[in-house]
């Protein structure tokens, strides 16, 4: 599937590596929805990009409003064959931290964003996919998921999003298998430490002490990379049911 064939969902394409996903595919001139809670941005981001790229609000964790979201991406693409999902929180604590035990409602808010909405926005999507006309090989759709290297190597206060981007792994290789029948790829991305929104309010020493921990190359990730790996993704059809590590072979230390 070439990458200036697609017609694209990308949630969270507000900010960080969904809006970098969402740039590229526009500028591969593939067709791009973006998806968020974050109306401002995401209305911005839509309009930077033009070529009739839009925004829609969506909550990923509540399901009539991702359905929804689908149904009317599709339309407005006249189409919808790769979706990128990238909505997340880090849903950083500690189990036993100073004020306490963990509240089981953080807990489950980090897992019903990051994992539920993942698998929400994966069901809505597949569920248009299967009816597309099958192009080289039969495929007619990806579904690509944003792990972590959280999800094997998880720190010191990362035991909700490492559960959780563990899950987003987990689910890779059953959704594809199960999706073989309608030519609907599955593939999941475990970005290490990336220049992001919430990396950049960090201060310069900080970013530039994460940075020099990866062996090669010793700096943070681009968001750009991470979008260059999803066009990869799409690219090439053997790529399925796995999970690629985009991390300059770090391997996380507890803390």
């Amino acid at each position: 599937m070439k990458i200036k064939d697609v017609c694209a969902v990308v949630t969270g394409g507000a900010s960080g590596l969904g809006q970098a996903v969402a740039r590229h595919v526009s500028a591969a001139g593939g067709k791009v929805v973006i998806l968020d809670v974050q109306e401002g941005p995401g209305r911005a981001a839509a309009s930077a990009l033009g070529g009739g790229t839009l925004f829609l609000r969506c909550d990923v964790t509540a399901e009539a409003e991702v359905n929804a979201a689908m149904e009317a991406a599709q339309r407005h693409m006249g189409g919808l064959n790769l979706l990128v999902n990238c909505a997340g929180v880090i849903g950083a604590g500690r189990v036993l931290g100073k004020n306490g035990p963990m509240a089981g409602e953080f807990f489950t808010k980090v897992v019903h964003i990051n994992l539920i909405g993942t698998f929400l926005c994966d069901k809505a999507a597949a569920a248009l996919m299967q009816h597309n006309a099958p192009g080289a090989d039969g495929e007619r759709g990806l579904l690509i998921h944003t792990s972590s290297v959280a999800a094997f190597e998880g720190q010191i206060g990362q035991a909700a999003y490492s559960a959780t981007k563990a899950a987003v792994a987990g689910m890779t290789l059953p959704l594809a298998r199960e999706l073989a029948r309608f030519g609907i790829r599955c593939v999941a991305i475990a970005p290490g430490i990336f220049h992001t929104p919430m990396m950049a309010g960090m201060p310069e020493e900080v970013q530039a002490s994460l940075g020099a921990q990866v062996p090669f190359p010793a700096r943070l990730g681009r968001p750009e990379e991470f979008a260059q790996l999803v066009a990869s993704v799409c690219e090439i059809t053997m790529l399925n049911g796995e999970t690629i590590r985009l991390d300059g072979a770090i391997r996380m230390q507890p803390k």
